[in-house]
């Protein structure tokens, strides 16, 4: 069985590790790069956040960590979707769809060891395919950490680093296996499989906040919450009696005479004159802390769906064999 699926899926498989390949290399070359920038015109300290940093901050990351994040933050929706489009829609929609299913399951191997097999191994691959990757990643950041802080809890960061894209990637190609035994046939599996992930990727997303319940910090320098990478949920102002409320009251700090209100200069001299006059931030947070308990939460919450599917795709595989 390990030769036969080997033989019948070795295009995906050899496709799927020369797509990694280029993206090591990709990130091996940007690394490089960035490296050798720093070595030759970083000043010392630097890269960091002293304003000598500046110029040697900017180029960091618009040549060298912008462009090649960019790609991979596309990653968590188009690696997903290929998996099950092109792993796992065809898994059982092809069989079906070229009728071989009624030679394969009755011979010497019964379908139930064929579909363990074919899962067991290809899920497997697809998970350690995306393992790598995310150590890949992993890898690649701390080159630009300087630059760009600890970015562990941005959402794009988040999904491709860790164990949540084995288990994006799992549950993708355990689906595309489940819509192709119940639709038969391939093309028809593959587009419904990209589908759902298209749905699955932002509703995943806009929950991941209410894994836990986020810190409040009262604070007057929200900046600092930022800068250390926690992932904002919301933000409020306390005033000096410390009531909470979605603003302060509109007569407190009015903007400068001949100044646009909504203009980033008035804004801050606004911010400025609420912190000098007593008022507080409180701002809901998860802090970088939280970053495997986050990864964890969700790997749980996607291994579900990947049984759920999984099941699905094997009671309708050996109830309808023909």
């Amino acid at each position: 069985m390990l030769w036969l699926t080997w033989r019948q899926h070795r295009a995906q498989i050899l496709a799927t590790g020369a797509l990694l390949l280029v993206l090591g290399v990709l990130l091996l070359v940007s690394g490089l790069r960035a490296s050798a920038h720093i070595a030759g015109h970083a000043p010392p300290g630097c890269p960091g956040p002293a304003a000598a940093c500046s110029d040697v901050n900017t180029t960091l990351y618009q040549d060298y960590y912008s462009p090649v994040f960019l790609v991979f933050g596309l990653l968590p929706f188009f690696g997903s979707a290929l998996i099950g489009a092109f792993w796992g829609a065809p898994l059982l929609a092809a069989e079906f769809e070229r009728g071989t299913n009624a030679l394969a399951w009755t011979q010497s191997v019964p379908a139930g060891r064929w579909l363990a097999v074919k899962l067991g191994v290809l899920g497997g691959l697809t998970a350690l395919a995306a393992l790598v990757l995310s150590a890949m990643v992993s890898l690649w950041l701390p080159v630009f950490r300087g630059v760009i802080g600890d970015k562990s809890m941005e959402p794009g960061t988040f999904t491709i680093t860790g164990v949540v894209p084995a288990a994006w990637w799992l549950f993708a190609f355990v689906l595309g296996a489940a819509a192709g035994t119940l639709l038969r046939r391939t093309v028809a599996a593959m587009a419904v499989t990209v589908a759902v992930v298209s749905l699955a990727v932002p509703a995943v997303f806009f929950s991941r906040d209410s894994y836990a319940e986020p810190v409040r910090a009262v604070t007057g320098d929200r900046l600092a919450i930022y800068d250390s990478g926690a992932d904002l949920v919301r933000e409020a102002w306390v005033d000096p009696a410390g009531r909470e409320g979605a603003a302060p009251p509109a007569d407190v700090c009015p903007p400068p005479p001949g100044m646009d209100a909504r203009s980033e200069r008035a804004q801050l001299l606004k911010d400025e004159c609420l912190i000098d006059a007593g008022y507080r931030i409180a701002v809901y947070h998860h802090p970088t802390d939280r970053f495997w308990r986050f990864q964890w939460t969700e790997t749980g919450i996607l291994l579900t769906g990947t049984l759920a599917v999984g099941g699905l795709a094997v009671t309708r595989t050996l109830r309808r064999r023909n």
